[in-house]
């Protein structure tokens, strides 16, 4: 096994779990109840982790946290439906839930 990722928001963390799983990658979780041992522990050894369970998958699972991670640069999007304008980030309409066309 090997460590692919650790972040102190637990939220963070699961986003790249599920990425990583959806690639049909087996990885596990670890450390997701430790922030009750801080104080006892140093913060950073109490982060949540992503694990890979086979070695082989570690390059693949890191391209995939890494790819996540990028900035997405463009242009705000006008909705079709109710034209709002949405960040370039965005897949759906802040304002109405419609999908970007």
């Amino acid at each position: 096994m090997k460590l692919v990722y650790t972040h102190p928001n637990i939220a963070v963390l699961v986003q790249a779990h599920s990425l990583i799983e959806q690639a049909e990658i087996e990885c596990v979780l670890r450390n997701e109840y430790a922030s009750g041992a801080m104080g006892e522990l140093a913060p950073i050894n109490a982060w949540p982790e992503v694990w890979v369970v086979n070695d082989r998958d570690f390059e693949r699972a890191s391209s995939i946290v890494e790819a996540s991670q990028r900035a997405v640069e463009g242009p705000d999007w006008q909705c079709a439906q109710c034209a709002s304008y949405s960040p370039a980030t965005f897949d759906t309409c802040w304002q109405c839930g419609a999908e970007r066309v």
